[in-house]
């Protein structure tokens, strides 16, 4: 299965933390469905031309999580979500987005008003489409 991952070379932020935070998002939406058997580490390093270490580290950190379950000589597999867990992990995705935003708006010397008229501004017009 091809496993919907973008990396962005040229951003700031690691390599291993892009993938996370995008599998995490793919699994908690359920775009990828519980019981799905993931790429072999090597495979998944292979299809986005990064380290074996870099894979492993992520699916270790979301079995840790409890998104993925490693059973030896089968796979990789996305484990259930409870709902619960689905909105809570989705409101987690959502803050730390808004924490970016945030330090994005500091490091450019946004006061909080004309950071809160943008987000305003950008909601409005999402909502015309």
């Amino acid at each position: 299965m091809r496993i919907p991952v973008q990396i962005n070379e040229s951003s700031a932020e690691p390599l291993y933390h892009q993938i996370e935070t995008q599998l995490r998002s793919l699994i908690v939406t359920g775009q990828v469905a519980e019981g799905t058997l993931l790429p072999s580490i090597r495979e998944f390093a292979a299809d986005l031309k990064c380290s074996v270490i870099t894979i492993r580290r992520v699916y270790q950190d979301l079995e840790n999580e409890g998104l993925l379950r490693t059973r030896q000589g089968t796979g990789t597999f996305v484990t259930r979500v409870d709902t619960d867990d689905r909105e809570e992990y989705k409101k987690q995705i959502v803050l730390e987005a808004v924490r970016s935003l945030l330090d994005a708006a500091r490091s450019v010397g946004y006061s909080p008003e004309e950071l809160k008229a943008l987000v305003d501004e950008t909601l409005r017009k999402e909502e015309r489409k």
